[in-house]
């Protein structure tokens, strides 16, 4: 059988679509997936995480991205769940959760999660993670350049990422108090891909508030898109077999920064959208979705599918549905468009805050 080679993008594109397609009806998903957000964060990353967890019986959960100044929330069986330093696998007792070397970490705060998650056994950090230190804290609230004109979560991760440039910062293998948690991340993560196992690395914040690729000054202290989050956990781009951009039915950011087409707090609280921030408590600024900063998003990922998230609050009568069959028709159009406008196929829809209100199209794409 001859293979045309006169159009080499559609060539490779239907490799890669051959190769999901595979991994699907075998059901092999192997093994490493990267998540990551398309907009400004709170896309509901964390939920998704939190559900392919258990659906997938994932054997590890690597945290890349910033550190605590993004919180990821979560809903199961009534109760919600927020992390800022351990990955959002957590509910399942069988996932290793691990803190990348790229990670920032605030040791009380992960103590207070890993106390929470009850994850004493199966937390792992590695010894290069730079620490957070209150004359960070201090420092990230005072400047007002910071605190005011680029609104920062107040957390310290600016000043602490500044320190570990200077090479002043200190590691978490400097930490008494982590000296339990201490692992070699790239190496048990890189163990396990050897071994099939199925890996899953989260990344925090949004594509657009990379510090390389977002809206400077409007960003956060480092690159946040999934190669990145690559280098934060310790492995090489071959390793990834699945690339998951999420995206929300909206788009949402929290602090200063450009946002097309953004609706003013009457409107945005009239469509429902009214959103606060889970770190900092502050309303989100609100606009449509944008297909423009999502088909970027999609390049600056290499992003293999996309999940679409709050389907239920753009359309109420979508709430709790797990089937796609059963989605009235203008919900199917609107995701239906995304996938058309960008080529790529949306796997999971979030369709309410618990964990399970989730239509999984994996099998079916």
């Amino acid at each position: 059988m001859e293979i045309d080679f006169s159009d080499i993008k559609t060539y490779l594109n239907n490799c890669a679509d051959g190769r999901l397609k595979y991994r699907r009806q075998t059901g092999d998903y192997m093994t490493c997936t990267v998540i990551v957000g398309g907009f400004y964060g709170d896309e509901g990353k964390g939920k998704l995480i939190a559900y392919l967890a258990q659906k997938d019986k994932i054997s590890i959960a690597v945290r890349g991205g910033v550190g605590p100044n993004a919180g990821h929330t979560f809903a199961f069986n009534g109760k919600k769940y927020k992390v800022r330093m351990l990955p959002s696998a957590g509910l399942n007792m069988n996932t290793k959760l691990f803190i990348g070397p790229g990670v920032l970490v605030d040791p009380a705060i992960l103590q207070s999660e890993i106390k929470a998650f009850d994850s004493q056994d199966r937390t792992f950090i590695d010894p290069n993670c730079a620490i957070i230190e209150k004359k960070h804290v201090d420092k990230d609230s005072s400047l007002d350049h910071l605190a005011q004109k680029v609104g920062t979560t107040g957390t310290g991760t600016g000043p602490a990422n500044a320190d570990r440039a200077l090479r002043i910062a200190k590691i978490a293998k400097n930490i008494p108090e982590l000296a339990v948690y201490l692992e070699d991340v790239s190496e048990a993560v890189n163990r396990a891909l050897e071994n099939n196992e199925n890996v899953l690395a989260e990344g925090t914040q949004g594509t657009y508030l990379s510090l390389y690729h977002g809206n400077y000054p409007y960003v956060t202290s480092k690159d946040v898109t999934a190669s990145a989050i690559c280098s934060d956990v310790g492995i090489g781009p071959k390793s990834v077999n699945e690339v998951l951009v999420v995206f929300k039915s909206y788009v949402t950011r929290v602090g200063q920064g450009p946002l097309n087409e953004e609706l003013t707090s009457d409107e945005t609280g009239n469509r429902g959208w009214q959103e606060f921030g889970s770190v900092t408590g502050r309303q989100r600024r609100a606009a449509p979705f944008d297909l423009a900063l999502a088909k970027k998003a999609i390049k600056l990922n290499s992003a293999s599918q996309l999940a679409v998230t709050k389907l239920d609050i753009l359309y109420p009568e979508c709430a709790g549905r797990k089937d796609y069959a059963n989605l009235p028709n203008k919900a199917k159009q609107f995701i239906e468009n995304i996938e058309n406008q960008t080529g790529k196929p949306v796997t999971l829809i979030g369709t309410g805050e618990d964990l399970n209100e989730v239509i999984d199209r994996r099998d079916q794409i």
